[in-house]
């Protein structure tokens, strides 16, 4: 399927809303989700594995030290930057490991990140968890946010768990099986689904 624009994202959450009273719901309470882009780039990626485990707050003050300090916000430029520098700016030492060794990927032909685009959902997942510190909530939320693809479901992702569990009344925490099984309703916008339930979350 083609990625996701403004247009093509209401739709998928009108169709959504009109296949399931809980999504249908949460829309008509806090409103639909707003469609989220961001550049397909290096800095997008950082951003990302900044958020990784912490709050997306504390996630974007860190990116916007970082970035006060990177007016062109490139892997070598990044390099450059020394341990102690992106410390003080609120990075933690596994995450520095965790971007430079994105930006050594980058630069030595191992991630190409300009054509991931063109790409599959296999093949981007791929590169990017073949990078140490890059799992599948990574690769999930960079295919989903940068991308733009439409049938993703992150369910490492504690806050779409969450919500699961409160909208579908699930009393203990579902394994992946079940959460997949869950997921299978929302084909072929599973992306679209998280974006609605990821509303809940915050302000349920």
């Amino acid at each position: 399927m083609p990625a996701l624009n403004k247009r093509s994202y209401a739709a998928a959450v009108e169709l959504l809303a009109a296949g399931d009273e809980d999504l249908a719901l949460i829309v008509e309470r806090f409103g639909a989700p707003p469609f989220v882009s961001r550049p397909n780039s290096f800095a997008t990626l950082v951003s990302i594995i900044f958020e990784q485990q912490v709050s997306l707050a504390s996630a974007k003050a860190t990116f916007d030290k970082v970035a006060l300090l990177l007016p062109d916000f490139s892997e070598g430029k990044y390099l450059e930057l020394s341990d102690e520098t992106l410390r003080a700016a609120g990075v933690s030492r596994q995450k520095i490991r965790y971007t430079r060794l994105v930006a050594e990927a980058i630069l030595a032909g191992r991630l190409p990140i300009r054509s991931l685009a063109r790409k599959s959902d296999a093949q981007v997942r791929e590169l990017l968890t073949a990078i140490t510190g890059l799992g599948n909530w990574t690769a999930d939320v960079y295919l989903m946010i940068a991308l733009r693809r439409p049938d993703l479901w992150p369910i490492g992702d504690l806050a779409l768990v969450k919500a699961v569990m409160s909208v579908k009344g699930i009393g203990d925490k579902p394994d992946a099986r079940t959460l997949e099984e869950l997921g299978e309703r929302y084909r072929p916008y599973r992306s679209v689904a998280t974006g609605i339930l990821w509303r809940h979350y915050l302000y349920s």
